[in-house]
């Protein structure tokens, strides 16, 4: 089997880093030539330093892509610093000789031996000391190249293990939503068919399509493309929320009949929003159990949506008219069963929006209790 060439990321990185690096090369060649011009005594000492740039730097510029992989494969060991630095002396040692080898070779085709051999034993101390200055150099722009894609690549890693982490902290918040809920709502079937069997019909048709409407969304967001659709991947339509939420009130309604009520305040506007699934069903079952349900008289139960004037976000409220309680209340005490609605809720906010959502309980004794969602959309 064939291995796979490199990634497009990667051969786009590459194909910057030899830009760069020929316009580095560029750049050098003309401040030499620059240097060694003298434009007031006409054309003659620009192309003689022309020359001389041209053929004093192109065996360092060769050799310097060969500096490369020597960076790479010394980057990617586990050797210690002597070993490290012993590497790059060797390397700088062979870097010099064979720039000295290139130009002797280049001399004596054009010029003959003993010209050539002439130039290599003149210049042979200041090209070995430039030598491994031009090493130097190169050596350390590949490394902070190296370094720095090591840290761009570390990154990655943690935000994707960050990630996996809060989808799989995400998909065990969901596991106890659907449990909680389905637990709930077969002990009212239960009780239904002792009292109305005819209503614990009617009652199974709805509670069909709710868990229709709960495997779903459990599908589209652990589906092959969920992955790819990203943090958007476990989302409804609020439209959709609303009719789950309909059949969930009309399957209480069966077992509360009129001490149940309900006042709709939603604006059309907002029904193609999108929040994650089984966002307001917890908090309606809470206002069933503390303020509807324990009541002879019932209560009433108002759910809200409206457009957020400010940054066009999702405003959803879930309030009733029951007894309320003290702030304090809503802590659990020591050995107390914990319900798991508002701290799900709140936790998967923490960790679908990046902080981003909110959540805010307004209650007091004899003043009913009020949940306020705020739910981004862009």
């Amino acid at each position: 089997m064939n291995s796979p060439g490199p990634r497009p990321a990667h051969r786009r990185a590459n194909r910057r880093l030899w830009m760069a690096y020929a316009g580095g090369c560029a750049l050098a060649w003309c401040l030499f030539v620059l240097a060694g011009s003298e434009f007031d005594r006409g054309l003659d000492p620009f192309w003689l330093a022309v020359y001389q740039a041209t053929s004093m730097l192109w065996a360092p510029m060769l050799l310097g892509i060969a500096v490369w992989p020597v960076a790479r494969r010394v980057h990617a060991s586990d050797a210690g610093t002597s070993a490290t630095a012993m590497a790059h002396i060797l390397a700088a040692v062979a870097f010099s000789a064979l720039w000295q080898a290139g130009e002797f070779t280049v001399n004596m085709v054009l010029f003959g031996a003993d010209h050539a051999g002439a130039v290599l034993v003149a210049g042979l101390l200041w090209r070995s000391v430039w030598g491994f200055v031009l090493y130097a150099a190169i050596v350390t722009a590949f490394t902070a190249v190296l370094q720095s894609r090591a840290a761009r690549a570390a990154a990655v890693a943690a935000a994707q293990a960050e990630s996996a982490l809060a989808r799989a902290e995400l998909s065990a918040i969901s596991g106890k939503l659907n449990p909680h809920f389905l637990f709930n709502t077969l002990n009212t079937l239960i009780a239904l068919t002792r009292k109305d069997p005819a209503g614990a019909e009617a009652a199974l048709l709805k509670f069909a399509s709710m868990l229709r409407y709960v495997l779903d969304t459990k599908r589209e967001s652990a589906g092959p493309h969920a992955r790819a659709q990203g943090p958007r991947a476990d989302r409804v339509l609020l439209s959709d929320e609303i009719e789950f939420l309909r059949d969930y009130l009309a399957l209480e309604a069966l077992r509360l009949g009129n001490r149940l009520r309900v006042d709709w305040q939603l604006e059309d506007d907002v029904l193609d929003d999108e929040l994650p699934p089984l966002t307001l069903q917890p908090l309606v079952e809470n206002a069933i159990l503390h303020a509807v349900a324990p009541r002879k008289g019932g209560g009433c139960v108002t759910i809200m949506a409206r457009r957020n004037a400010l940054n066009d976000g999702l405003d959803l409220a879930v309030a009733d008219d029951g007894p309320g309680c003290e702030p304090a209340a809503l802590e659990p005490q020591p050995g107390q069963r914990r319900g798991v609605g508002l701290a799900a809720l709140r936790k998967r906010f923490s960790l679908d929006y990046d902080g981003r959502a909110r959540l805010r309980i307004h209650t007091a004794p004899g003043a009913g209790f009020r949940v306020d969602l705020f739910i981004p959309q862009a």
